[in-house]
């Protein structure tokens, strides 16, 4: 690099065209990472929630299966992200990992829909074909996002705007969700659950055409290969002094453990509480949730501005405040009003926790390890909150669901009670965000950047 007229040049590499070493992020890369955390995050939408739904509608509706499913593609998801991260970090390259995970990732939600086709009886080999069906797509979704297209925006990105990219990457699960709510609830009463996979899985593949064509990776992305080898390089971050050097980012990574923890207990089964529980259909629930979480996600725009300057911690409080009281209100009355202002409270706590949260971590991942580290994170958000959180949802939906009987098919299905554990639960994401705040403390005043 040379410094030249206060601006930082880079041979071979147009500042122009990749802004990371300024403090914008170029034009190009931000219609990549639009276009393809949309895509991505619709695709996530359509797993996380819809998936549960043809579950309860296409083979039975047990809470149990649900978990299963989740708790599986979880796991899935994670040793994924860390073998490619690994493999992304090794070679220098991510492009190629993320256009080919996302044409598979659409061609694999396509074959999920064919798992409709299969006899209910025995029940337990049409849940085992859903549940592997499942973690087949979420490996090839976690190549092209999780392993692939997360450590590309950290690559493309520094500190002095990642309060905006943080925000971007906050509210696309948000709108995936407006879009997956409303959208495709509309398409499913239209079509059904088997043409919509297929609609949604095309839709993914084409992106990952789209991202071999015009992504080009970070011209600061080099190949750090650990000369013993692929396996030890894997490993080697699971290490107590990794933990110890990077305390920090571990605090924040369990801050996101606890409040994930929190939310998957009731996110997984929401669509199925006001379809099979309050009586409405796909398109009504759609509005409720996507009018709710729209309006929410105008605090995205503030949000950034205080995260930039130090605060996240003081935002994240904010937004669990707003979280646990929106959760509440849903609980307290089937009126529509009050459910949107429900949705309301919930969508603004989720959409700052993860605004700041990723944020703060794309600020600490050590730069050498960046996929690796996208691996760790998986761990955090979505591996154990994704096993644990559901567990505790069959246990409250059994133990306080009520019995109904979905397509000829009785099982039980969930009540305000889902909402109100979830509300206790993520209370508790308090006690190590005041420990994550501390040390962002410290490391401000060190820098000479406290306020």
């Amino acid at each position: 690099m040379r410094a030249r007229n206060g601006e930082i040049f880079v041979p071979q590499a147009s500042a122009a065209e990749w802004g990371i070493f300024m403090k914008t992020i170029s034009r190009r890369n931000w219609i990549l990472i639009w276009t393809l955390g949309m895509a991505g995050q619709i695709c996530w939408n359509i797993e996380n929630s819809w998936f549960n739904n043809f579950v309860y509608d296409k083979i039975a509706p047990d809470p149990s299966i649900v978990s299963w499913m989740v708790g599986v593609s979880a796991a899935v998801s994670t040793f994924c992200t860390f073998l490619i991260g690994t493999s992304g970090d090794r070679r220098g390259r991510r492009r190629y990992f993320i256009g080919i995970g996302y044409i598979l990732w659409g061609i694999f939600t396509f074959f999920f829909g064919m798992t409709e086709l299969l006899p209910k009886s025995p029940l337990l080999l049409a849940a085992t074909a859903v549940v592997l069906a499942d973690a087949v797509m979420s490996f090839f979704g976690s190549m092209g996002n999780d392993g692939g297209f997360n450590p590309w925006t950290t690559d493309i990105s520094n500190e002095h705007n990642r309060g905006k990219l943080g925000g971007a990457l906050a509210v696309m699960p948000v709108l995936a969700t407006i879009f997956g709510a409303v959208v495709s609830g509309i398409i499913i009463d239209a079509i059904d659950f088997f043409a919509f996979f297929a609609i949604m899985g095309g839709m993914v593949a084409v992106m990952g055409v789209f991202a071999l064509i015009f992504l080009k990776d970070s011209p600061t992305l080099q190949a750090k290969k650990d000369p013993k080898g692929f396996w030890h390089q894997f490993f080697s971050v699971f290490r107590w002094k990794t933990v110890t050097g990077n305390k920090e980012l571990f605090w924040v990574f369990i801050v996101m453990l606890v409040y994930f923890i929190g939310f998957n207990v009731y996110f997984p089964y929401i669509t199925i509480y006001f379809v099979n529980y309050l009586g409405m259909d796909y398109t009504m629930t759609g509005l409720v949730q996507g009018v709710g979480l729209l309006a929410a996600a105008v605090f995205t725009i503030p949000a950034a501005r205080f995260i930039d300057r130090g605060k996240t911690p003081q935002v994240i409080g904010a937004a669990l405040a707003c979280n646990t009281v929106g959760l509440l209100i849903v609980t307290i009355s089937q009126q529509m009003v009050i459910l949107l202002i429900g949705v309301f409270g919930a969508g603004i706590g989720y959409i700052l926790t993860l605004q700041s949260l990723t944020a703060w971590m794309k600020n600490l991942y050590p730069e050498q390890q960046r996929g690796q580290f996208e691996g760790i994170k998986q761990i955090f958000f979505v591996c154990i909150p994704m096993i644990i959180g559901p567990a505790i949802a069959t246990f409250v939906i059994n133990r306080w669901g009520l019995p109904a009987v979905v397509n000829d098919a009785p099982g039980m299905v969930p009540t305000p009670s889902l909402f109100l554990v979830s509300a206790g639960l993520t209370l508790l994401t308090v006690i190590p965000l005041a420990v994550a705040g501390r040390h962002l403390t410290r490391r401000m005043k060190a820098d000479g950047s406290g306020r």
